[in-house]
């Protein structure tokens, strides 16, 4: 959908453009509500030490297939965006490994030493923690809400956090309990209508 020549949509035309597209736009558009959850939260609750910063990227950053830590607002070419496709996302896999160590060990550079870094991807996998953890340590963290929800539900969750700005609370992802018995189903959000009615007088 994302590539094809005959693609009317504007995202899809903005990636194959010369400019490209925002790489969260084009996480948002594949991922659907998980992403859109994460990168809603992320702009609405991150608070980095130094916003201008073009590493620390506004405090908001992408774990990609093939090109390590990116800011969200990153163009993608469909050259890119076509890389990302080929790639593995396996620990195992230097492709995806080796450009995740390196923009890591910048940011942790970078950030200076109070500053902690919250994951909100998987948890349960080791695809993101066993590489992440070994440069960041202590400081990794993730909210412990997360533990049991699958993708949608993780997504869902961010989403009423930022509705009603209320942040969740982090916990070490050294040490921590990173599988357990699914919560119950987030409530449903309740949508305000109003209501009109006509009324009618026969002649």
């Amino acid at each position: 959908m994302m590539t094809s020549p005959t693609a009317g949509f504007a995202l899809a035309r903005q990636l194959q453009s010369r400019e490209g597209a925002p790489l969260g736009d084009l996480f948002s558009f594949v991922s659907g509500l998980y992403f859109r959850g994460k990168l809603t939260y992320a702009r609405r609750f991150a608070r980095p030490p130094d916003p201008e910063d073009p590493i620390i990227a506004g405090g908001v950053l992408v774990i990609t297939p093939s090109a390590g830590l990116r800011a969200a607002d990153t163009p993608v070419t469909v050259e890119s965006f076509q890389g990302f496709a080929r790639t593995d996302v396996d620990a195992r896999n230097a492709a995806y490994r080796t450009p995740l160590e390196q923009s890591s060990k910048a940011l942790h550079a970078a950030i200076g030493p109070d500053c902690e870094v919250v994951l909100l991807g998987s948890i349960a996998s080791g695809k993101y923690v066993d590489l992440l953890m070994p440069i960041f340590g202590e400081r990794l963290m993730f909210p412990p809400r997360f533990v049991g929800r699958g993708d949608m539900s993780r997504g869902g969750l961010m989403l009423r956090c930022v509705e009603a700005s209320e942040e969740l609370d982090y916990v070490p992802l050294a040490g921590a309990v990173r599988h357990g018995q699914r919560p119950p189903r987030l409530e449903p959000t309740t949508t305000k209508a109003t209501k009109i009615t006509k009324d009618t007088k026969a002649e």
